[in-house]
């Protein structure tokens, strides 16, 4: 049974940086690019939000705050939700993922308030899928701090007045509490339970570090083995030289011990019998008290110690890159086995049903048009869709408001991708334009005439 991962963290400023990572326009070194695709906004935003920026920024500007927002006050919090990768892996393989990230997403709103809430993103491009969500820390109710200092005062019989506001007030910290913190991982923990996942251990030193920093710091410390792996090979070729050197040395005070010893063997000169004698035994003996020989045999020794130890250290260190390199080999092969399943899935949707290519084609188009998720799936069905609401056409850069209308996706080989966007039965641009026509005649413009006079003109 794995462990659920839940981290909170507070954001700086606009937060610009985690929303270029969350969305996708800046992509980290271990995100699978071919898979970004299958990443999904679990959080609508409101009408005329595009992005997480301007959803924290329109959190703020309609939560009824009465205090002025300071400089440095913390705007939002990041929170990241997964499990153990074996886990999530099985979730995955169990077609759990939906349900995961809907009730993982349910819990946020519950415990943070559905308002709050502004942002949740489900990342499926990178080995492990997990939730990135992003919640403004808007509370009500009496300050933690003043209530901590009232219980003080009334503690010490010191009269104090309690506020009767209930205004909603921007307070990470009373979000962050130390004993909020602690409820908010046993409560998830609760909701993550019938997907094997549990608590982590209470207590515990463990800590937490980005993706980001994790592959920084693996990035680090592999360039710092490399370095000493650089280092050691240098301090071995210095030392092979040393012992060279050395060597060199020694077989000179030998090869002079030998010559000694020949002179002394060959001289029969008897004039210089005793001179001979007298200087090659001061030579000889020079030689057998001079402690060099002893001396270089020692240093050639421990300097051969000191080479097998920088060769064990060599070792261990490439054998850590190694390891490292065959566990990011590892990583690699799994997640291009998954993509090899994905793309064998997608092969099979597209053979089985091969309209389901062209209806994504038209995904952004319902969503430039107005609809929201509910009525992009009813119009993939092909059946008739009553809709009543405001329409955007694209080609006009219009809204129209739309009453009571029927909206229906219908296979047609010579429309873009294979279909057809009909609104009572007829073509979608018709009705923009008979719309627009309309709009124009109220306000007192004659728009065919004008259109034609001004091609008249060009």
């Amino acid at each position: 049974m794995g462990y659920v991962v839940l981290h909170i963290e507070k954001a700086a400023g606009t937060d610009a940086a985690m929303s270029g990572h969350v969305e996708r326009r800046i992509t980290p070194a271990n995100v699978i690019t071919t898979l970004t695709y299958l990443n999904e906004e679990l959080v609508e935003f409101p009408k005329g939000v595009t992005n997480r920026t301007e959803a924290i920024q329109h959190r703020l500007d309609n939560a009824g705050l009465e205090r002025k927002i300071g400089k440095n006050q913390v705007r939002a919090l990041r929170v990241m939700l997964s499990g153990s990768p074996e886990d999530m892996k099985r979730i995955r393989q169990a077609g759990q993922l939906d349900a995961w990230a809907k009730d993982s997403c349910g819990w946020l709103q519950k415990t943070f308030g559905k308002e709050n809430v502004v942002s949740a993103v489900l990342h499926l491009d990178e080995k492990t899928p997990h939730i990135h969500a992003t919640v403004v820390p808007i509370t009500r109710g009496e300050r933690r701090k003043a209530k901590l200092e009232r219980e003080k005062n009334a503690q010490s019989g010191k009269r104090t007045y309690r506020t009767k506001k209930d205004r909603p007030r921007l307070c990470a910290d009373d979000v962050m509490a130390r004993d909020k913190l602690k409820a908010y991982q046993t409560t998830y923990a609760e909701a993550m339970a019938k997907y094997g996942l549990q608590r982590g251990i209470e207590g515990s030193e463990a800590k937490h570090i980005s993706t980001q920093q994790y592959y920084r710091e693996v990035f680090v410390r592999k360039n710092e083995i490399a370095k000493q792996v650089e280092n050691l090979k240098e301090q071995r070729q210095t030392l092979t030289v040393d012992i060279a050197a050395l060597q060199a040395q020694r077989e000179a005070a030998r090869s002079e011990l030998t010559q000694t010893r020949r002179e002394i063997k060959t001289d029969k000169l008897k004039g210089v019998a005793v001179d001979a004698t007298t200087k090659a035994v001061e030579r000889i003996g020079a030689l057998f008290h001079d402690p060099k020989p002893a001396r270089y045999e020692k240093q050639i020794a421990d300097l051969q110690g000191v080479i097998a130890d920088k060769d064990k250290c060599i070792g261990q260190l490439q054998q850590e890159i190694k390891t490292m390199q065959a566990g990011r080999e590892k990583e690699v092969a799994d997640l291009k086995q998954e993509t090899r399943q994905v793309v064998k899935a997608l092969m099979r949707v597209d053979n089985l049903c091969p309209y389901v290519k062209g209806l994504l084609k038209w995904e952004n188009y319902c969503k430039n048009v107005g609809l929201d998720k509910e009525g992009t799936r009813a119009l993939f069905t092909m059946q008739p869709y009553r809709y009543t609401g405001d329409l955007h056409s694209i080609r006009y850069n219009h809204t129209f408001w739309a009453n009571d209308i029927v909206l229906q996706l219908k296979p047609d080989k010579d429309g873009p991708s294979g279909f057809r966007f009909t609104i009572n039965g007829k073509d979608g641009d018709e009705w923009f334009r008979q719309q627009r026509k309309e709009f124009y005649e109220r306000i007192g413009i004659d728009i065919e005439r004008t259109e034609q006079r001004r091609g008249i003109k060009i």
